[in-house]
């Protein structure tokens, strides 16, 4: 069998379980036949997040569901987060600003951050929100009604990512890619079995009792990916856990340039596959033979007219431009399917590097290990 053949073969076939796949991605529900509105206590923790504060505040005021509280906690922030929070936020009595506590030895920010808020709310759910997440007015009404529609006690989903540089525009989106190629979703949503789990920090709305049962943030205090085990949590204690297809009721600015893309990628990519070395190598060479090799294949097709040699690339792209259709990403993005692969096989490996070698990850003033 040809090299063309493999190819368009593993590409066919690439598109096909993409498409089956996607269809157990659940929509958004409204919310429907509730006599009585439970309390939901909209959570979101800020670290030098001052550039976000008007954006997300202006996007919380516009929450339509009237049994809601909102708690902001300023983590240490030193670009005057604090005070813009307590300026914006004056003018609504759902919302309330806390100061953050010193980062007690073995818990990581951002999970610390989470569980004071937590200590604080008052709601039947925990809505975490990230502070550069902007969401629809109903998204509660939504995130409730698809959660008691599936029986599930936790929801999360990955937001649409408006990107302004190109390196972000290159790796934000793949989460979508990687979910809809890595995670079958008819485990992953159907049944409570921990090893068929995704999750995104950004936007993760849970049961409050079942997030007590779990142990709350306090079980993954020193985790860099707290939304994934924390949805394996959820699953380890016999409770459903849904992923659902949020973009088009919300969307995350996540990085405001190239070197911030790769800082949170590099810090997150490599402990959120496991701290594999065989897996990154894998990887790698998925990559490398799914994407990067129809790519030489169509420049070859280029240079000697041999156009049929130019099917396994356009397949890819056919595969990308139905993730960012069904995601809200620009549709171009799909032609550049083979560099955004090659850089994320250069994050990868980047971010095992860092591991390997003993060294920490730094984000927001803050080392990881």
């Amino acid at each position: 069998m040809s090299l063309f053949t493999i190819l368009l073969t593993v590409t066919i076939l690439l598109n096909i379980w993409t498409i089956f796949n996607s269809l157990f991605l659940y929509p958004l529900a409204p919310l429907t036949d509730l006599q009585k509105f439970p309390m939901v206590s909209l959570l979101v923790p800020l670290r030098n997040e001052a550039g976000n504060v008007t954006g997300l505040i202006n996007s919380l005021r516009s929450l339509t569901y009237e049994n809601l509280e909102i708690i902001l906690l300023d983590d240490h922030s030193d670009d005057g987060t604090y005070e813009r929070l307590i300026e914006y936020t004056k003018q609504d009595s759902r919302m309330s600003v806390m100061k953050g506590k010193d980062l007690p030895e073995g818990w990581n920010g951002k999970v610390h951050a989470c569980h004071q808020l937590s200590e604080k709310a008052a709601g039947d759910y925990y809505f975490f929100l990230d502070a550069d997440a902007r969401v629809s007015p109903s998204i509660i009404e939504l995130s409730l009604g698809t959660m008691k529609k599936r029986q599930a006690a936790m929801l999360s989903g990955f937001p649409n990512y408006p990107n302004n540089n190109f390196l972000s525009h290159m790796l934000v989106p793949l989460q979508h890619m990687v979910v809809l190629l890595h995670l079958p979703l008819f485990m992953a949503n159907k049944t409570t079995k921990p090893m068929f789990t995704a999750a995104c920090g950004i936007f993760i709305v849970i049961e409050k009792g079942v997030y007590e049962a779990i142990g709350g943030h306090r079980s993954v205090m020193d985790s860099l990916v707290e939304d994934v085990h924390i949805a394996r949590e959820v699953k380890r204690h016999g409770y459903k856990m849904v992923l659902a297809n949020i973009t088009g009721s919300a969307l995350s600015y996540m990085y405001d340039s190239s070197s911030e893309t790769w800082g949170g990628f590099k810090k997150n990519i490599y402990t959120g596959i496991g701290r594999s070395a065989m897996m990154v190598t894998f990887l790698t060479l998925f990559y490398t033979i799914v994407f990067v090799l129809p790519a030489l294949l169509a420049g070859f097709a280029l240079g000697t007219g041999n156009i049929a040699l130019l099917l396994p690339y356009l397949l890819t792209v056919t595969f990308k431009m139905y993730v960012d259709a069904r995601t809200g990403h620009p549709l171009w993005l799909a032609f550049f399917i083979p560099v955004a692969a090659l850089l994320l096989i250069s994050m990868m490996v980047a971010s095992m590097s860092v591991h390997k070698k003993g060294k920490s990850y730094h984000w927001k003033g803050r080392r990881y290990q």
